[in-house]
């Protein structure tokens, strides 16, 4: 009798552990949400990031599951980028992904050994700690958006569309290091097209409006800017003042023209958001940033706001129409 009891008692004991050692197993076997930072120049939350997170949902990722993502935005003052950048890499992300180039720059001058993917960062090789394209070296990979090798056909474009005017300004900020490496190359790329130019310096947004005052002054007949984050983050008022003093306008990104600028030519950055997700995801996985190649975009347009050219009175030639990816009108 006391064996029989015996055997039951161990046989539901036995029973008791088949249930409790898998439940512990899975429970040690669960890793930690991996914990990944953004940082942007912008106020979150940026649309940008969220193409990101549309990204790691599609690779299978349940933000507060399997990811966490903590986001940090500058609101356009880049002199907080490096507090902002220190603060995450104190919280122990294990991958931090820059929007623009001063976050990049922010976050590299805060470490050396957390994996950092660029995202849209102007271009790849000049910056800093990336050895070359192919072999990026160090703790950085990502995408570039390749600017400056996009600047000489802005602005073939731009005289396409403006064949009247003789002289165009450059509006930049001179803070901004990539900006000032721009104009270097696009001065370069003007003597080829016969272009001359007037570079207009902008020291932050209360410089913009003496900048146009002073390209109008100086004969600008049109404009370019550099698809930076200054004029990413003003182009609402850039959009603004470009109507106010009638001037023509060529930018890089395609949201520039969704707020009134007049011509976009270059990447689709929503979509470079949307392939950084596949960075952060080799990462998670155990990939050596040093090792993965830096990619370039896959997807340009040429978008061509119709209302503005209206407002302006340009007429934009049929074949450019005909080449546009879209017409906004």
């Amino acid at each position: 009798m006391a064996i029989g009891i015996g055997r039951r008692q161990f046989i539901s004991a036995l029973g008791g552990a088949a249930v409790a050692w898998p439940l512990a197993a899975r429970a040690q076997a669960q890793p930690r949400p991996a914990h990944i930072g953004v940082l942007h120049p912008f106020s979150p939350p940026d649309p940008w990031a969220a193409e990101l997170r549309r990204g790691l949902r599609d690779l299978g990722y349940v933000e507060g599951r399997t990811i966490t993502i903590d986001e940090r935005g500058s609101e356009g003052r880049d002199e907080l980028l490096d507090g902002l950048a220190k603060e995450l890499i104190d919280s122990q992300v294990d991958v931090l992904v820059a929007i623009t180039g001063p976050p990049f720059q922010a976050a590299r001058r805060q470490t050396t050994t957390v994996p950092i993917v660029m995202a849209v960062s102007s271009d790849g090789v000049g910056a800093p700690g990336v050895a070359s394209l192919a072999r990026p070296g160090g703790n950085v990979t990502g995408l570039t958006l390749m600017g400056p090798d996009l600047d000489g056909l802005r602005l073939s474009i731009l005289k396409e569309a403006v064949p009247a005017a003789k002289r165009f300004a450059i509006i930049y900020n001179p803070n901004e290091p990539a900006s000032v490496n721009e104009l270097r190359q696009t001065e370069a790329a003007a003597v080829t097209l016969g272009i001359a130019l007037q570079p207009v310096e902008a020291h932050g947004v209360e410089g913009l409006d003496q900048a146009f005052t002073n390209a109008v002054a100086g004969g600008a007949g049109a404009f370019f800017t550099f698809a930076h984050a200054f004029t990413f983050s003003n182009r609402v008022r850039i959009s603004e003042l470009a109507a106010k003093h009638r001037l023509p306008g060529m930018y890089g990104w395609r949201e520039y023209a969704d707020v009134g600028g007049l011509m976009v030519y270059g990447p689709n950055v929503a979509d470079v958001l949307y392939r950084s997700a596949s960075f952060v995801d080799r990462i998670i996985k155990g990939g050596n940033p040093a090792e993965m190649p830096i990619e370039q975009p896959t997807r340009f347009e040429l978008v061509i706001n119709l209302k503005t050219a209206k407002a302006l009175d340009l007429e934009i030639p049929a074949a450019l129409l005909v080449r546009a990816d879209e017409v906004i009108e």
